[in-house]
Formats: structure tokens, sequence, C-alpha cells
């Protein structure tokens, strides 16, 4: 049998090859290639370890003929065309945990450096200034820290910060109240949190909803003279806002690690009084490096040589026999949780899986972990269905799983169900000819439609006129409706309109809707 033929194409720690070597792959070390060289040799390789220098672009995919598995040493993955190795079905994996601590600690160094002004003091201190009475720095001890995002990373930091005796306050929607209390941490809203926090740290992946959570608004909001730590991604808080509110005084001192274009040759905060920032070093240590290495070779070889997958972002952990009969029910579960996710967002401490009829007789792991990457990938492009039931555990979710074996109204339900503030809210679906995703009840509401593309749903009073005033507003915006599904509890009761739409709804169209007579929600989905 042949060997499987690996390449790591970016420079790594020595002992990944011999991962590779010891566990039956033929590993080549050829770093430094440019676009097109990679593409004349990439043909010869079943696999290919990278880490941030290489580009998998279509141009490389289109010549990797016998390509099966990308792996990134490390988390992001924006130098991989995911799509189009999907659509070649290359698996692309990644290690999102290795170099956690190592982020931490950098967020850790950076709000001492803050609180110090360390960084000026250097510079005036070797330009033989001594200032030692220039510097009136701050204590940690006793210090509220505010961490946006909770998760892996997230927790380190409280950890860390709960030994330098700070308080630590978290806005998370996925962080529960028990999750909370076993972290000895407070778990609040936004607002709560901006108030309270001397220092805040972000620890979240950038999505549609958390681009610029630090935004004017928000920083107006804050505590004055807050110190604010950024080693997550860039784009979560807005720069230039950041730089009024530096001037200003409404921010005592910022930290930067990531910028919202990197490299960052230019920012409107370069030169700012009280900003410091580093080159996006959050991962840049020996042991981390190693990690990552390692991690990366280990799971490639796994997948190459055994067939197991682990950290995959474009493929499901399934056996070969099993993948025929759930994919369908995937689909429609990943749909599912996408909907409630996007619904029913806050303040969640539990979710619960159902399948009944037919979907009572197939392996309901495989259709949890899709039903929690659809209701997590709202909040982290990471997710998947290999490391959603990770994430959701690591968040403290009570994730239950429910077999009805008396088939009901469907020969097949795939039900979700969480928990909220406002109660339980639930959404369930079919498969059509086993094979095509319907819904077909919207929380406690019968309602048949498909979950595909730029939806809108508007919850409303249900009254004459109503849909005219809808399909007006969206006439007169130039928004095309593609399908039309509408569902009522009774006549006069609450309604729920749910469209296809041709086109993403701008927000300005959104509070116009929100505005007619009657409306009680309006949201834009995205499927």
């Amino acid at each position: 049998m042949t060997k499987p033929r690996v390449l790591i194409s970016d420079q790594m720690d020595p002992n990944a090859a011999k991962i590779f070597a010891e566990r039956g792959c033929d590993v080549d070390v050829i770093t430094d290639k440019t676009p097109d060289e990679l593409a004349a040799i990439i043909g010869d390789y079943d696999g290919i370890a990278i880490r941030s220098s290489t580009k998998v672009t279509k141009q490389i995919l289109d010549a990797a003929t016998n390509l099966k598995v990308i792996g990134r040493a490390g988390i992001g993955v924006d130098n991989v065309d995911i799509p189009n190795a999907s659509a070649k079905g290359v698996v692309v994996m990644n290690t999102p945990f290795g170099n956690s601590i190592t982020t931490a600690e950098h967020a850790i160094a950076l709000m001492f450096a803050l609180a110090r002004q360390l960084p000026e003091a250097n510079a005036q201190t070797q330009a033989g200034l001594w200032p030692k009475n220039g510097f009136m720095g701050i204590e940690v001890t006793g210090k509220t820290l505010g961490l946006i995002g909770a998760g892996n990373i997230g927790s380190i930091v409280a950890s860390r910060a709960l030994g330098l005796r700070m308080k630590v306050v978290a806005f998370d929607p996925f962080l529960t109240a028990d999750r909370a209390i076993e972290m000895g941490i407070e778990k609040a809203d936004l607002d709560t949190l901006l108030a309270k926090a001397d220092f805040i740290t972000l620890h979240t992946p950038l999505t549609d909803q958390t681009r610029n959570i630090l935004s004017k608004e928000n920083l107006a909001k804050t505590k004055k003279g807050v110190r604010i730590i950024n080693c997550a991604r860039g784009g979560l808080v807005d720069e230039v806002a950041l730089k009024e509110a530096l001037d200003s005084g409404q921010v005592g001192g910022a930290a930067l690690d990531v910028f919202a274009t990197e490299p960052a040759k230019v920012s409107p905060l370069f030169g700012t009084p009280n900003f410091i920032c580093t080159p996006h070093l959050g991962a840049s240590t020996n042991e981390a490096q190693v990690n990552v290495a390692l991690q990366v070779a280990e799971q490639m070889a796994d997948y190459l040589v055994n067939g197991g997958v682990t950290n995959a972002l474009n493929m499901p952990s399934l056996s070969a026999e099993e993948a025929p009969k759930l994919r369908p029910y995937m689909t429609l579960a990943q749909k599912l949780g996408s909907l409630v996710g996007q619904l029913a967002h806050d303040n969640l401490d539990n979710i619960a899986i159902e399948v009944e009829g037919a979907a009572a007789e197939l392996n309901i792991k495989p259709i949890t972990a899709a039903v929690l990457s659809g209701f997590m990938r709202r909040f982290s492009d990471a997710v998947n269905m290999v490391n959603a039931p990770f994430l959701a555990k690591e968040r403290g979710f009570d994730i239950r799983e429910v077999r009805h074996d008396k088939a009901g109204a469907y020969h097949t339900l795939v039900r979700v169900t969480v928990n909220t503030a406002q109660g339980l809210r639930s959404v369930a679906g079919t498969l059509f000819a086993n094979s095509e995703a319907r819904l077909v009840e919207i929380f406690g509401i019968s309602l048949e439609a498909e979950l595909e593309g730029n939806m809108l749903y508007i919850v409303n009073e249900d009254a004459p006129g109503f849909i005219g005033r809808v399909g007006t507003t969206l006439g007169e915006a130039g928004l095309n409706i593609g399908t039309f599904h509408l569902g009522r509890r009774s006549a006069g009761g609450e309604a729920v309109l749910l469209l296809t739409m041709d086109a993403a709804i701008p927000e300005a169209v959104l509070k116009q809707l929100g505005s007619l007579p009657g409306v009680k929600t309006v949201k834009a989905l995205k499927f």
C-alpha cells in the first residue's frame, strides 16, 4: 500500500515531520515557494500542512489533483479557500485550542503594560530622561475585568485575573449561570459590563454580530478611564472611535494585538498617547508553535491513515455506513439549529434535540452535532460538527437528547427546544421525499417553509391589510420576495410571517418594517 504523501509548506516545529513519518506518511518540508511554484508541485501530495504564510487559493486547489486534507497549524483559516476546498472534497482542519494559553497570557501582559505605562516608561528611560515622577500607574488588584467572550481563551484570562484578586464580569450569550458560578465570575449583559469594567478584554470571533462590538456608541457607555485590550480579532473595536475616546479621556488606555487591516502599516491609533500595540503576537510563543504543529500533524496523519476526523471545518465525523442516511437529517438539523440561534440566542442555558418517527431509528449524535453547529455558527465562523459539542460543553450547556418511538403527525421529525428568559422556544422540521428539509413549526405556530438564503422573519398581530403593508414597504425599497409563508395561533392572534428574499435586507428597511402597526418582532435571517 502506498503511503500518503504530505507537504509541510511553512516553517514549523521539526517534530511535526517526525510525527507524520512515525504514523505512516511520507513527508517533505519545502517552504517559501511562490504560488506558481507551489501549484507546480502540489499535485503530488495527499495533504498539505500550513501556517499563515501559504495561501491555499483556487489556483492551488485546481492544481492539487490528489489533495485530501489541508491542515492549518493554528486557528485562523483566512488563507484557505474553504468553499473551493469543500467543493473538491478536501477536508480543512485547524488546531483551535493549541495556542489558547499563549493568547490569554498576552492579554494579561498587555493589561499590565497599560496599567503601569511600561512602553512609554521604557522609551523615556532609555532616552536618558529618568521620568520617575512622570508615570503614575494603577493597581489591578480589586479592579473589575470585563470579558467580552468567556469561551476557551476568555475562561483562561478569567482564571488568571481571579488569581490577581480582580473581580470578573463577563458578557457571553452562551455562558450559563451555572458555568459562571463554577468559574467564579459574574454573568452580565453588555451594557452592565461596559458600566462596571475598569479593564475590558475581548475574546470573541469576528462575526456580523460582533463586528465593532466596541462601537462609538458602546465606548461612550464605558466607565470613564477604562482600559481596553484586544488580542482576539481585528474589527471587534471601531478603531476611529477608539482614537476619539482616547483623545477625550473616556478611554484611559488601549492595547491592540490585532487590527481591522493587517499588516497594519497605518492606523489612526498610531502615535496616540496611552495606546500600545503589538503585531498579532497572541499566539507567538515557542510552546504554542510546538503545540499547534504537533496537533496538526497528529490530526492529518490520523485522517490520511485511519480516516479519523478531528477539528474539521467542513466535514462531519461520520462512518461510511451512516453517511447516506444521516446526511439529509444533518442538513435539516443544522438549519433548525441556525434558526433557533438567530431567533433566541440570549440567556440560554440548555438545548433539547428530540427525534421521532424514522429519525428515532438513527444515530442521534450526528444530528445533535449538526444542530449545535448551526446553533453556534452565528457567533463563531470556526464552529463545525466536530467542535460544536465541545464548545457547547465548555460553556456549560445542558444538552438533552430525546427519542420518541411513536410516530406523530409526520413520518419523521426533528425538534429543537431552548429555554430562554421568555420561556421554552422550539422549532421543528421534517424531510419531504426523505431528502428535502422543511420547517413545519416555529415557536408553537404551524408553518411550512424551506430555510434557504436571505429570509425575513416577522411576528405581528393578525389584522387585515398587514401583508399588503409589508409587501408595499419591501417593494418601495426595491426588494423582491421569493417565497411567502404565513402561520398564526388564531384569528386575530399572534401571527408569523417568513419570507425568502432575493437579496439581503438593509437595516433601514428592517427599522421601517418594525414601525408598522402591530409588529412585535422583525429580524433578518441568513441560511
